[in-house]
């Protein structure tokens, strides 16, 4: 169970066959191998150590695959960074884990300075694009061109493998520690529930900061089969690359697979290798699903539930998908406990609740998370008893088909990404207008779930909603800043003096199934 285990087979095996293909460049098992080797090399010469923790700032490409592989082919633990983070996010990370190395892209290069600039302890950056590297950085192509290979160290099992960063339920995110075993038998399993399509040609749109687009990456390595790859999720580009690369399956999140049927190109490209898609990160609203179904008649479907602690938890089949199924409302579940993994749904005391009863969805097997890095208070509570606590609220049929119904801890949806609304409530509370504010999650058509904001100033204190925005956007990303603004002059307390946001979400949630998006 170590991750590079898979270029082994390979180059024993297939050494000549394409591994990677991005924007035309093209590398095979055995180009790829020796690119890894190498770079591995000049990681170990710039002080990566066993369990040094290297990050990667940016887009999708094919040195993205070899920054992770190389890293840990040379026994280091990688650090993704969320490419939607606003600096000091990106920093408090770096600075968190004791980041030492950071590869950065072109795209990203102009936050160097202000990385370096702004870190406890600056480190040392590799410009992973085309072209000369900008001063004060090394070139990513250069290190790899003057170091031989070195031999692979072959740490695995429960040496840690990457540090996943997720929101914070106390308003700083959280690192969670992966091992080779977690990310190894996490594929593995899923290949079990969804055995893989004969010379597979996978394209990758999705970021791979985030755990479903990595583990996606390792199951095409595990099966030796092919990964295309774009810089990032654009519909045309997605359309035009299916067609050109003849791609078998994609996984997409549903915002994704709602923009892509809607392009004005899907119906001028030819999308008959498509076999399957996958999908997942946040529920497929029923009239979507129907409408891809029926645009796209000969695909299978896929729905997988999980998390950055525990990976994939579940998985909804094709079978679930088809019209039969789809009467008995199957295609809603959120499906059932893959391989290796037990699910329970559970009540505040952590005892087992009667079939069709809500309670909370925890997990045990060997996917689950080592803890959360240097937050022993946090991974006690979360994984109490041995069980992965997730805060997704569910209720389990008699099948064992788990639906997803509420979200008991504090977090948000939207658009796939996880907002937590402490991270959202502690930058508005830094403006000085701001006595008293809360931040829940509403129904959105579009992103499944928006943030929004209710606030109360201090007297006589003025705020717009557009100084508010562009407050919180210095502090915390784009994409967990307030959609919508409601200005109170005060919020609803409980006898203790909580904040009762069931009492705010209510109006909004009314007269629906369920209470998440």
């Amino acid at each position: 169970m170590y991750l590079t285990n898979c270029l082994h087979r390979a180059l024993q095996q297939t050494p000549d066959q394409l591994v990677t293909s991005f924007r035309g460049r093209t590398r095979t098992y055995r180009e790829f191998c020796d690119r890894v080797a190498r770079l591995a090399h000049a990681l170990l010469a710039l002080g990566m150590q066993p369990d040094s923790r290297v990050g990667m700032l940016a887009l999708n490409s094919d040195r993205y695959f070899e920054y992770m592989m190389a890293v840990w082919w040379g026994g280091g633990v990688l650090n993704p960074v969320n490419i939607r983070w606003s600096v000091p996010e990106i920093v408090y990370s770096l600075d968190d884990c004791n980041t030492r190395i950071l590869i950065v892209d072109e795209h990203y290069a102009h936050l160097a300075a202000s990385i370096r600039g702004s870190a406890a302890c600056p480190p040392k950056l590799i410009y992973a694009g085309d072209g000369e590297a900008p001063a004060g950085m090394l070139s990513f192509e250069s290190l790899i061109a003057s170091h031989a290979p070195v031999e692979d160290m072959r740490r695995g099992y429960e040496d840690l493998a990457a540090i996943m960063y997720t929101g914070g339920t106390t308003g700083s995110p959280k690192g969670v520690m992966l091992s080779h075993r977690n990310l190894w038998t996490g594929c593995v399993n899923r290949l079990v529930d969804a055995p893989p399509i004969p010379n597979g040609r996978t394209l990758h749109s999705a970021p791979f900061f985030h755990i479903a687009a990595m583990t996606r990456a390792l199951l095409q390595f595990i099966r030796g089969d092919m990964n295309v790859i774009i810089p990032m999720f654009q519909p045309a580009e997605v359309l035009e690359t299916i067609e050109r690369e003849r791609i078998t399956d994609i996984a997409l999140v549903p915002i994704m697979i709602q923009a892509t049927i809607s392009h004005p190109d899907f119906q001028r490209r030819d999308l008959s290798s498509l076999q399957r898609v996958a999908y997942g990160a946040s529920p497929m609203t029923a009239a979507v699903l129907e409408k891809t179904i029926a645009m796209l008649p000969n695909v299978e479907f896929n729905h997988s539930y999980g998390l950055t602690e525990g990976m994939i938890v579940s998985s909804n089949p094709a079978d679930n998908h088809h019209e039969a199924a789809r009467k008995k409302g199957l295609h809603t579940s959120a499906g059932r406990s893959i391989c290796g993994t037990e699910i329970k749904i559970v009540d505040g005391q952590d005892n087992e609740v009667p079939r069709g009863t809500v309670g909370e969805i925890i997990v045990r097997g060997p996917t689950v998370m080592q803890g959360y890095w240097n937050k022993p208070e946090e991974t006690a509570q979360t994984l109490r008893g041995g069980w992965l606590h997730t805060g997704d609220g569910a209720y389990m049929d008699a099948d064992g088909y788990v639906f997803i119904v509420d979200r008991i801890k504090d977090m948000i949806i939207s658009g796939g990404e996880n907002v937590y609304s402490a991270e959202v409530e502690n930058a508005i509370a830094r403006h000085p207008a701001v006595a008293m504010c809360a931040v829940i999650g509403i129904p959105h058509e579009i992103w499944g779930e928006a943030v929004h904001a209710v606030v109360v100033l201090k007297p006589q204190s003025t705020l717009s909603e557009n100084d508010l925005r562009l407050h919180c956007r210095e502090h915390i990303a784009g994409y967990k800043c307030p959609k919508s603004i409601e200005f109170r002059a005060e919020l609803p307390m409980s006898a203790a003096g909580k904040i009762l946001k069931r009492n705010l979400r209510t109006p909004y949630w009314e007269n629906k199934s369920r209470a998440v998006n």
